[in-house]
């Protein structure tokens, strides 16, 4: 498991590299759009560091991308496969869960389909993505409760459910046995921030 986070690691890395470079952009530029610190973004791109989903969301929006070009190399044929324990995983908690990023599509709308796991008392909180951003959850084991913005819905096995993405939200697990749902993202497709961009050329 710690071979493949290096792996990954060093993935998102070049990711995040070729994209600021491509934009002709210095790691100071870079910071300041995406509001991710100096110091973390020479760790990214080194592969030292273990960005949190928080981090690569501020990284994919500064550099106008979707999630799964930081974190998957380019793909070129029509058809991937990603095998059971292939997938990125992007997210750890405290109680044994995991959030991994299995599949995804940019056409140039960006769709993500996810594997999440809660241990017993887990929980995962995210901060608003991208306007528009739209997602669809359903549980597969044992219940889960997501909080929308302040809104609470309690799911239980096989309930599924579509919300906002674009406004703070959280997926816990307040029960001591594991739950398990799918997650799918949708993002819809966007230019880089040439506004943005301009102020540096």
């Amino acid at each position: 498991m710690e071979h493949k986070k290096s792996t990954l690691s060093t993935t998102i890395g070049d990711r995040v590299r070729h994209h600021r470079l491509r934009r002709g952009w210095t790691l100071d530029q870079l910071s300041e759009i995406s509001s991710v610190s100096r110091r973390m973004l020479v760790n990214v791109e080194q592969g030292s560091a273990n960005p949190s989903i928080g981090t690569l969301l501020k990284l994919s929006t500064g550099l106008g991308v979707g999630l799964p070009d930081l974190v998957e190399p380019p793909e070129t044929k029509a058809i991937k496969v990603t095998r059971s324990g292939d997938g990125a995983l992007l997210w750890s908690g405290e109680a044994g869960g995991h959030g991994i990023l299995v599949a995804s599509v940019e056409t140039p709308d960006v769709v993500e389909l996810w594997d999440w796991s809660l241990g017993a008392h887990d929980i995962h909180a995210s901060t608003a993505h991208t306007p528009g951003t739209r997602e669809l959850l359903q549980v597969r084991e044992g219940s889960v409760t997501l909080d929308v913005d302040g809104q609470l819905h309690v799911l239980q096995r096989g309930d599924a459910i579509t919300f906002p993405g674009d406004v703070p939200h959280s997926y816990a697990n307040p029960h001591s046995d594991h739950a398990h749902f799918t997650l799918t993202v949708f993002e819809p497709g966007r230019a880089p921030t040439h506004r943005r961009e301009s102020t540096h050329a």
